[in-house]
């Protein structure tokens, strides 16, 4: 999805007093530049950072943020888990993941193995009616399923969700 696409999640977040950065990625996939949080934590050394992402976008979260640990905080996946090259198994960081239940997209068994590389501290949310592609505005995704909630609705309840989150870390 194009960056814009989150900016009403990322207004929510930064509605509560939490700075949100939305890194650009070439053809705007995720997997085309692993290290983008590189340069925005490095611009911002005083704020400390949580990192993740939609669908690839927090399966390369995770892959970097099991090489940069000591310089986050946590790591959310939205419709998305860690592979092996990104498991957070034997971390300390706060993990949330939150999936849609009409989402078509996810690979459930993945996921469903993706849950044995999180730690036992992961706080898991499902948004009741949500799909893949309503955690961002882009519009519908070929192969998701039909959301019974708005787009509105899921992204209140995925900001609902991370603002939770973000109340209880360390």
């Amino acid at each position: 999805m194009k960056p814009e696409a989150y900016s009403p999640l990322a207004k929510g977040i930064a509605a509560a007093g939490h700075p949100f950065y939305i890194a650009k990625m070439p053809l705007n996939l995720a997997v085309t530049k692993g290290d983008a949080a590189e340069e925005i934590i490095r611009v911002h050394p005083k704020q400390s950072f949580v990192l993740g992402g939609h669908s690839l976008g927090g399966v390369m979260a995770s892959r970097y943020a099991i090489k940069h640990v000591d310089q986050l905080e946590g790591v959310f996946f939205l419709a998305s888990y860690p592979d092996e090259k990104g498991s957070l198994r034997e971390t300390t960081l706060s993990v949330l993941s939150v999936v849609g239940t009409e989402d078509q997209v996810i690979d459930r068994d993945s996921y469903n193995k993706g849950r044995s590389y999180l730690p036992d501290n992961t706080v898991y949310s499902s948004i009741v009616g949500g799909n893949h592609a309503q955690f961002g505005s882009d519009g519908p995704q070929k192969g998701d399923g039909k959301a019974t909630i708005s787009e509105e609705e899921q992204q209140n309840d995925t900001v609902r969700a991370m603002l939770d989150w973000l109340g209880n870390l360390r």
